[in-house]
C-alpha cells in the first residue's frame, strides 16, 4: 500500500513517515501545497495524509482540487490542528474522507489508515500469489507453503514491487527508488536487503523463486519443473 503525505512540518513529516515505513506502507513525501498537489493528482497512491496549513496551496484547495479537476477519488485523511466544527465540516465539503485533530497519537492515524483502505478496497483484501508465495496486502502477511514468515519492512517493500511484476526482471534501480526514492547509499544496501528477503522466502524451502539477473536487476517467479 502506497500512501502519500503532504505535510509542512519536518519533524511531524518525519514521524509520520518513519511510523508508517516499519508497519510496511511505501511512504511518498511533500511539504507544500502545489508539490503534494502534482505528486497526489499524477501518482497512484492508495491514501493520503494531507495538512491544512500548506506553503503555495492551502490543504482545503489542495482537496477541492483533487477531487473536482483532477478526479482523485483516493481517499484523504486531514490531519491538522484546526479543530473548530466549521473547520471541520469545511474539510469534509471538499472532499476528505477523515479528519483528525493534531497532536494526535500515530497509533490512530494507523488504525484510521487501516480502516479507509478497508473501506476502499472492500472488505476483501487483495492477495498477491506467485506459486506458493502468499501476500496479503491489506494485513501485510507473508506465507509460503502454509508457513507464516517474518519481513521488516523493506524487504516487505521489495517484495511487493517483486510479487506485482513476476514474472517480469525489475531493475535495481526502481528497486532502489522504491526505498530511497532520489537519494540512493553509497554502499550496497539494496543487495543486503534481498539478501534478507532471500532468507525468509527461499532458505527454508527446497526450490528458490528470487533470482539475480546479473547486470540488471532480480526476478520473482514460482520454479518451474
Amino acid at each position: 500500500m502506497r500512501i502519500l503525505v503532504i505535510e509542512d512540518d519536518p519533524d511531524i513529516l518525519t514521524n509520520v513517515a518513519n511510523h508508517l515505513e516499519r508497519r510496511g506502507y511505501i511512504v511518498d513525501c511533500a511539504e507544500d501545497g502545489l508539490r503534494g498537489y502534482a505528486m497526489a493528482a499524477d501518482g497512484n497512491f492508495d491514501l493520503i495524509v494531507l495538512d491544512l496549513g500548506l506553503p503555495r496551496l492551502d490543504g482545503y484547495e489542495l482537496c477541492r482540487r483533487l477531487r473536482e479537476e483532477a478526479r482523485c477519488s483516493t481517499p484523504v485523511i486531514m490531519a491538522t490542528a484546526r479543530d473548530t466544527l466549521d473547520q471541520r465540516l469545511e474539510g469534509f465539503d471538499v472532499g476528505a474522507d477523515d479528519y483528525l485533530v493534531k497532536p494526535f497519537a500515530l497509533a490512530e492515524l494507523t488504525a484510521r489508515i487501516k480502516a479507509l483502505l478497508l473501506r476502499s478496497t472492500g472488505t476483501k483484501s487483495q492477495v498477491l500469489e506467485v506459486g506458493d508465495l502468499r501476500l496479503d496486502v491489506g494485513t501485510l502477511s507473508v506465507s509460503r507453503a502454509g508457513q507464516t514468515l517474518k519481513l521488516s519492512p523493506s524487504p516487505l517493500r521489495l517484495l511487493t514491487m517483486l510479487m506485482q511484476s513476476s514474472p517480469a526482471v525489475v531493475h535495481r534501480a526502481r528497486l532502489e527508488e522504491l526505498l530511497w526514492q532520489d537519494s540512493p547509499p553509497d554502499s550496497d544496501s539494496l543487495r543486503t536487503h534481498i539478501h534478507q528477503l532471500r532468507q525468509a522466502i527461499d532458505k527454508p524451502f527446497d526450490r528458490p523463486m528470487l533470482f539475480t539477473v546479473h547486470g540488471i536487476g532480480y526476478q520473482l517467479r514460482a520454479d518451474v519443473d
